[in-house]
């Protein structure tokens, strides 16, 4: 299967089959896509948070109470095989840019002192100027959409059917999970399983906009 056909077969699922679970060893590769996700200077600024389990599924679902608007994605949570929510980083701190710089020289991505130096110096340069801006949280958000990008892409190209949802509510997600106290907002619950036939989103033919419309040339 070429990436372009995959592209062209993925879509937002709807409704899942209760009854058929991801394997652990796919569902490890997914999590490992996840993982890998570039970020600008590599700051990596987020955790995310699986339910492998029905108990987990439900500490997620209870973002999308009952009698709510937010009813109606809780089938998708609930009846998925596996849910992710992905969260932001709300600051940087010094403490936690040591830790990164300290992995990427245990990693070996610098082959002299100097190199790290520089690279210091840049990282603490770039992460200075969104500080003076005051929007380190929202620079930090826009690198977990581009994690939230790799994981669909991982999942359709191992035919896995996903669901990216916004539609919970952050304060009771930041509640159930304590994200206030470590410092991080909850931005998106990407669920992940098998279609049910009762999928009303399956059968529909992708529509985008025309080529025309969204390219011009430079």
């Amino acid at each position: 299967m070429t990436l372009l056909h995959t592209l062209q077969k993925r879509y937002t699922t709807k409704a899942y089959d209760n009854d058929r679970r991801i394997p652990d060893e796919t569902i490890a590769q997914l999590l490992e896509a996840l993982r890998l996700s570039p970020s600008s200077v590599n700051a990596q600024p987020w955790h995310f948070i699986v339910a492998d389990d029905n108990a987990g599924k439900e500490r997620l679902a209870k973002a999308t109470p009952e009698q709510s608007p937010l009813a109606y994605n809780r089938p998708k949570i609930t009846g998925s095989s596996h849910a992710v929510l992905l969260c932001a980083r709300q600051e940087l701190s010094d403490t936690y840019l040591t830790t990164l710089l300290e992995k990427e020289k245990e990693d070996g991505r610098f082959a002299t002192e100097e190199a790290f130096t520089t690279w210091k110096e840049a990282l603490t340069h770039y992460v200075g100027l969104h500080r003076q801006a005051g929007d380190v949280e929202h620079w930090n958000q826009k690198q977990v959409y581009l994690a939230q990008g790799f994981l669909l892409l991982a999942a359709a190209s191992m035919g896995i059917d996903a669901t990216p949802i916004e539609g919970f509510d952050p304060t009771i997600m930041s509640e159930e999970f304590d994200l206030t106290r470590q410092k991080l907002t909850p931005l998106v619950v990407v669920t992940l399983g098998y279609h049910s036939d009762d999928d009303s989103n399956a059968k529909r033919p992708k529509s985008r906009l025309a080529y025309e419309t969204v390219f011009s040339k430079a």
